[in-house]
């Protein structure tokens, strides 16, 4: 069965982690075959729970000019954006297949616009 889910408007969800970012602390990746998003969180340890914060970074694929996996012991999810000097690090389990499938949805999205 497909681990993926669909909204109204045919984006499909490829993967999502709670992680971090360097900059931005706690929150949710999230991977679509249309954007990155990434959700702040407030987690409590005392209920283990977590909060949404709502604050909210989204960025289409066609805005990121590469992603790739970087670090040694501690490795790093880190994509860079179009015209601009941001780079976000996100620390999820697995960057390497992160970086893959980011790529792999870029390439899809291209030759669906074509």
């Amino acid at each position: 069965m497909d681990k993926t889910s669909y909204s109204s408007n045919n984006e499909k969800n490829i993967l999502f982690e709670d992680c971090s970012e360097d900059t931005l602390k706690s929150g949710i990746l999230t991977l679509t075959n249309r954007k990155l998003a990434f959700e702040k969180t407030k987690g409590r340890i005392a209920t283990l729970s977590k909060e949404l914060l709502g604050e909210k970074i989204e960025f289409g694929l066609k805005d990121i000019a590469q992603a790739r996996s970087e670090g040694r012991i501690i490795k790093k999810l880190v994509i860079e954006l179009n015209n601009s000097n941001k780079t976000y690090k996100f620390g999820v389990l697995n960057p390497g297949n992160w970086a893959k499938e980011i790529k792999l949805q870029m390439e899809n999205q291209t030759k669906s616009n074509l």
